[in-house]
């Protein structure tokens, strides 16, 4: 049975991120999939890393929480819209407060090197966009793809990440929204 966890790093819960993360979860529930939460907005955290890596910042309760769930889940689905070519302020907050080293890389003494905790995990990052897809990835390079892909999956360990991007959101039609809630069910339906 595949362990899931969606992560959703929209700020605003009337977005149409919550109805794609809800889509995911209703299509991952019609598998053997055990599913788990985390809503970042719902989370009460300094989303500053305020030392950096030079001295501690001690975990809020629900962070220490989101590392159970990270540990936990086989599968991490990342929902999040796409703000100048990154993730939303609270999200960035989010992961670096929370893949930390030590829980989510170790590093190595005297080495440039690291050690990677989360190897044998995959991710499905669902991404919203202004823009249609092809022109992110054209004109801009897809920046927030590669920073979450490579720079963050890929160093922690995460080495299979597929991409949806969905895109333009604003100014789509009802119907272009149904059948992205569609695919993002079915993508759900078979744990991708």
């Amino acid at each position: 049975m595949k362990r899931i966890l969606i992560i959703n790093g929209h700020p605003d819960k009337e977005s149409f991120n919550f109805a794609l993360s809800e889509a995911y979860k209703q299509g991952a529930a019609q598998s053997d999939a055990e599913i788990k939460e985390i809503t970042i907005r719902e989370l009460d955290f300094n989303p500053n890393l305020q030392f950096g890596y030079r001295k501690r910042t001690e975990l809020e309760p629900d962070l220490l929480d989101a590392q159970d769930k990270l540990k936990w889940a086989d599968h991490l689905v990342w929902i999040y819209p796409v703000w100048w070519g990154s993730v939303p302020a609270m999200m960035k907050g989010f992961l670096d407060r929370v893949l930390l080293p030590g829980f989510a890389f170790h590093k190595r003494v005297d080495s440039l090197w690291w050690d990677k905790c989360f190897t044998g995990k995959t991710a499905r990052i669902i991404c919203t966009l202004d823009q249609p897809a092809w022109y992110y990835r054209l004109v801009y390079g897809s920046p927030s793809h590669h920073a979450m892909r490579k720079v963050t999956m890929h160093y922690i360990g995460v080495k299979k990440v597929r991409i949806t991007a969905i895109g333009p959101i604003r100014l789509s039609k009802e119907e272009f929204r149904a059948k992205w809630l569609k695919k993002v069910e079915k993508l759900g339906q078979t744990n991708q």
